[in-house]
């Protein structure tokens, strides 16, 4: 059904007839020559032309005419047809069809930019920490020619990012359950392990400064309190933790700051944060569950009837098991592959042997700069997807609207981070020129990253974590071989990326029945 078929006409009250225009049988002595005359399917029509219009099937309206009481006797003698769903048959036939337009409805995924503006800030904010800690990370240079204590600090933050990304969706899993001290219960347990396991990876890169270890652990336990802050909504209290950091980062731009302040101020934003996440975990509820589950394995073993241990068995298997931990693998799979192409975007040259000059920090800060705007346009697209659903006619139409769409959610985003780019090529001191061969690749990449998470935002995600960790293993491929000039590599890996995530937006996305 297209609409409600039952619409009030002006004037029309609670008790007011809800079809009057639908002729009543009449009897034969008030029936004149003209009535006679008129061809009554017309007069029907021309009186139900709305409801007739609207209509997408014949059946609507048989149902209306026999929720009035025309009986198949009265629709034989008065209209010369079978019975409701012959004249039915032949109303349809006579009025073309005519859809009402859809009243605005409420855009359920309007949210506001400045808030996804905070995102992109937030997921920047923390790379100010290593200027304030670069005088402690000083060192010769490693084996690959990178900054002292870049290895250790890659090594660390990898590994939470996908056990984080891992983490997150679980987490909010939960919370589109309406489970919300389950995520909470699943980010007590989670971020404290990802953090061990950051500084573990870290710990296990020989050869780094001996702050840089430090750095790595301080960095692995910042992402877990960060994980748990924003996937519960306290962005602006994680923005506060960082302040003191992100301060003291833009003094020591002007000001030698002394060793001891930078420590100071490192450790502050730090604590801040890991003190305001436990805030938020159900620590205490957790605490008692986790004493309960050692009582009760403690006093299980070779105890009770066989009959209620069958009963307590068959009781487990009954109950809510939640998400499945096999569905957020993908999600970290997803922010390894896209977690390695910024890496490499940003020290390709210099991993395959280039000058240590090569670094193109500022095509990896405003990556991370758009994911701001580019999570505020992923809500624009699927608020354009939806007015499409309510105003095409047909699957052509809105296929025509969706990549209509796309491409203007897509040329905004590049637009936006071709500006980032530049603008952050022109302040960062000593940074590579930014050539047309990269800032090809800078879009290229960009182009992967938001179809990927447009894919991801459907369900998607396992297309889109093949693609992106099949490209981080071909060009990972590519410079542990030295086959081909990095710039080159990179430009063809992204762009072979965004041509198969490009086509399998068209081809998933295509069908309406994915955006519902």
């Amino acid at each position: 059904m297209s609409g409600s078929l039952w619409l009030e006409p002006p004037g029309s009250g609670p008790g007011a007839d809800t079809l009057p225009a639908v002729p009543r049988p009449r009897r034969g002595a008030d029936v004149t020559a003209a009535d006679a005359a008129a061809d009554p399917i017309d007069e029907l029509a021309e009186r139900l032309d709305v409801f007739i219009a609207a209509a997408v099937h014949p059946d609507e309206i048989a149902a209306i005419l026999e929720s009035d009481g025309m009986t198949d006797e009265y629709i034989r003698l008065t209209y010369g047809r079978h019975d409701s769903f012959a004249l039915a048959e032949e109303l349809y036939a006579r009025v073309p069809r005519s859809f009402p337009e859809p009243g605005a409805a409420p855009d359920p995924w309007k949210v506001s930019l400045t808030a996804c503006l905070l995102r992109g800030v937030i997921f920047a904010l923390p790379g100010l920490a290593y200027l304030l800690g670069a005088p402690l990370l000083e060192g010769p240079q490693d084996r690959l020619g990178l900054p002292a204590g870049t290895l250790t600090l890659l090594a660390g933050a990898l590994i939470g990012w996908v056990w984080d990304q891992t983490l997150s969706h679980r987490a909010y899993s939960w919370l589109g359950l309406g489970d919300r001290r389950a995520a909470g219960r699943t980010l007590l347990v989670g971020a404290p392990v990802g953090a061990l396991l950051g500084t573990a990876a870290a710990l296990s890169v020989p050869g780094g400064p001996p702050f840089s270890y430090a750095f790595a652990a301080g960095q692995a336990f910042y992402v877990g309190a960060a994980t748990v802050l924003l996937v519960l909504g306290r962005e602006r209290v994680l923005l506060c933790a960082l302040a003191p950091m992100a301060v003291g980062a833009v003094l020591a731009l002007f000001v030698d700051l002394p060793v001891p302040v930078r420590v100071t101020l490192l450790v502050m934003s730090l604590l801040a944060a890991c003190t305001l996440a436990l805030r938020e975990l159900p620590l205490a509820a957790g605490l008692r569950a986790a004493a309960r589950r050692i009582r009760a394995s403690a006093a299980r073993p070779g105890q009770g009837p066989v009959r209620w241990q069958m009963l307590r068995g068959a009781e487990e298997d009954f109950a809510s098991r939640g998400p499945r931990i096999g569905d957020s693998v993908p999600y970290g799979v997803f922010g390894l592959g896209t977690g390695l192409l910024v890496l490499y975007a940003a020290l390709g040259e210099v991993l395959a042997g280039g000058p240590a000059e090569a670094v193109a920090a500022p095509s990896a800060v405003a990556l991370t700069l758009s994911m701001g705007p580019a999570e505020w346009l992923l809500h624009r697209f699927r608020s354009g997807s939806l007015s499409g659903l309510q105003g095409a006619r047909s699957p052509r139409a809105f296929r025509r609207r969706m990549l209509t769409t796309l491409t203007r959610c897509l040329a905004v985003y590049l637009t936006v981070l071709l500006a980032l780019g530049l603008v952050g090529t022109l302040l960062w001191p000593d940074a590579p020129v930014l050539t047309g061969v990269r800032i090809a690749t800078l879009l290229l990449l960009g182009a992967v990253m938001w179809t990927g998470l447009l894919l991801q935002s459907f369900g998607a995600v396992r297309p889109a974590a093949v693609v992106c960790s099949s490209a981080a293993v071909a060009q990972s491929l590519a410079l542990l071989t030295g086959l081909g000039q990095p710039r080159a590599v990179q430009l063809v890996v992204a762009g072979a990326a965004a041509t198969v995530l490009a086509a399998l937006v068209c081809l998933l996305l295509g069908r309406a029945t994915a955006h519902r």
